[in-house]
């Protein structure tokens, strides 16, 4: 059986950009979710999370990238979906995001120039210029589009998390070799 081989292609500058990644943080919704906010009858919070970005999530950490998630809402979908994807680090419920993206920073032994960050609106901006390199989805609002290094082809909620990550794995050195485990 002939091994599979990695089809995606960057810019050489993008890749630059990305090199050295050791924490990627995120934003919840409009990047993990489509950005909309579902309520049951009873008030219940729900969710819809897509399973591209959850894996995208899980190579990270294979790969010895800590995703880190930094939310201003909380939900107890979001923390059963962070708990079966492995993802250790959260803080959830604060809108001022870069002190907590400092905290993470600092717990984790790294620094800006091995952060990567993911985020839609206005909340995430902070944490997003400080980063070494920003991503930011096709639906985000104009001024994270003005400041991502890069925005995907991709919707929140739709595969951009994911997009993410498989930039910053291709830029690491990661995707080739976890390709090649998936499909031996």
């Amino acid at each position: 059986m002939q091994s599979i081989q990695p089809v995606l292609n960057y810019p050489p500058e993008l890749l630059l950009q990305a090199q050295g990644i050791r924490v990627a943080f995120f934003d919840v919704d409009g990047v993990l979710t489509d950005g909309s906010l579902y309520f049951s009858e009873t008030g219940e919070s729900l969710k819809r999370f897509n399973t591209l970005d959850g894996h995208g999530l899980k190579l990270l950490m294979q790969a010895g990238i800590t995703p880190v998630v930094i939310t201003g809402r909380d939900s107890a979908p979001l923390r059963v979906r962070l708990k079966a994807l492995g993802v250790e680090h959260a803080r959830f419920g604060t809108e001022d995001k870069l002190p907590a993206a400092q905290d993470f920073l600092s717990a984790l032994g790294l620094d800006w120039t091995q952060a990567a960050a993911m985020g839609d609106d206005w909340p995430d901006l902070p944490v997003m210029q400080r980063a070494a390199f920003a991503c930011a989805p096709a639906n985000a609002h104009a001024q994270a589009l003005a400041i991502a290094h890069h925005v995907t082809a991709q919707r929140g909620g739709e595969g951009a998390a994911r997009a993410f990550c498989d930039v910053l794995l291709v830029a690491t050195g990661h995707y080739a070799q976890l390709l090649k485990n998936a499909a031996p």
